[in-house]
């Protein structure tokens, strides 16, 4: 019988919902309720120089030996979420479509790539999600999949993480990498990561915005049985303007090595901790209700790798209805250490769910 009671109190209560967030519940008890989240963004790219072709940039890229121009129309950062509520305990899963595969003469197929996938209880989160390295609001809003990353921190790790008011502390994944292709220089050696990535932040918030800064404490390993230590710091925000208008920005320096800049830092290069300083600035400006730009900039540049990287570019997004909004951005990419840049446009359609 309560078993009865239950499946009828759950299908008398599939009616969905809109949330403030665009998502869709549906309630199967007082304590116990689904949300659907996520978004379908359908993508036209054109990319023209020396550094080959990408669906977004990253912190490296390859050095063509003369320039070239490419389009693709593209789908894969539609993603989709769930989140699972029971009482205290909230359980969040998300996927999108950069995981590979895929056939442009045939089906344009590609695989579900695993995104977040944790549980909260109280002030604790277990699972992979955004590292505590990171200020999500402080990113900036791009047609390209995230814009500036050669000055964002921007990696997702599988922690145990406990938060107190404004304080972030976490225990998260560890991975020495770095690979430099010089004989006698040890490369790093993921395989004897024994002590966990240590990370802390506090954020200042009030009605002006926020700002965080953050601390990095690692153990890099090399594979002739050495180690380093390493350390990073982070101040990041975002910072209300006139009307709705806001400023983010993010600045890094130290022993970042993969949590900055998406493959721009290694780890460790040449047998050293590798040290980096990065930045991102980015300003939001509305138009109108529903009209909006951003321009934006980021740069990061090496000490042991002795790399510089640049990206920057401006944009518009429309709204033409509350979930239906199409952007049109242009940019560039530079590769200052390899002499190589190149300059994109890109258009993009995104139906929030």
């Amino acid at each position: 019988m309560k078993t009865f009671k239950k499946t009828l109190l759950a299908t008398s209560m599939l009616a969905f919902t809109g949330l403030a967030n665009a998502a869709y519940e549906i309630k199967l008890s007082e304590e116990d309720k689904i949300t659907f989240g996520g978004f379908i963004k359908v993508d036209y790219r054109h990319v023209d120089g020396n550094v080959g072709y990408r669906d977004f940039w990253i912190g490296g890229g390859s050095v063509l030996a003369e320039d070239k121009s490419q389009t693709k129309f593209f789908a894969n950062e539609s993603r989709i979420n769930m989140k699972f509520v029971h009482g205290e305990v909230t359980g969040f899963v998300e996927m999108d479509f950069y995981g590979g595969g895929g056939n442009e003469i045939i089906s344009n197929s590609s695989h579900p790539r695993l995104r977040h996938a944790f549980i909260k209880y109280q002030d604790f989160t277990f699972g992979q999600t955004w590292t505590t390295f990171m200020n999500t609001s402080a990113l900036a809003e791009t047609a390209d999949f995230a814009g500036p990353m050669v000055g964002e921190a921007f990696v997702r790790n599988t922690m145990v993480r406990y938060k107190m008011g404004g304080l972030e502390v976490a225990l998260e994944n560890p991975e020495s990498w770095g690979n430099d292709g010089i004989d006698d220089s040890p490369d790093a050696d993921p395989a004897s990561d024994d002590m966990p990535d240590i990370v802390a932040k506090y954020t200042f918030k009030g009605d002006w915005g926020n700002v965080s800064v953050a601390g990095l404490f690692r153990e890099l390993n090399f594979n002739d049985g050495d180690s380093e230590t390493a350390v990073g710091v982070s101040v990041a925000g975002k910072i209300k303007t006139i009307g709705k208008d806001d400023f983010r920005f993010q600045v890094h320096a130290g022993n970042t090595g993969r949590y900055v800049g998406v493959t721009a830092a290694p780890d460790v290069y040449n047998g050293e901790a590798e040290e980096s300083t990065s930045y991102m600035a980015a300003y939001r400006h509305y138009w109108t209700e529903d009209t909006r730009s951003s321009v934006f900039y980021g740069y990061i540049e090496t000490e042991e790798s002795d790399r510089e990287r640049v990206q920057y570019g401006v944009n518009i997004f429309k709204n033409y209805t509350p979930k239906l909004s199409f952007g049109f951005e242009v940019g560039q990419f530079e590769m200052k250490d390899a002499d190589a840049d190149s300059v994109y446009a890109q258009v993009s359609a995104k139906y929030v769910l």
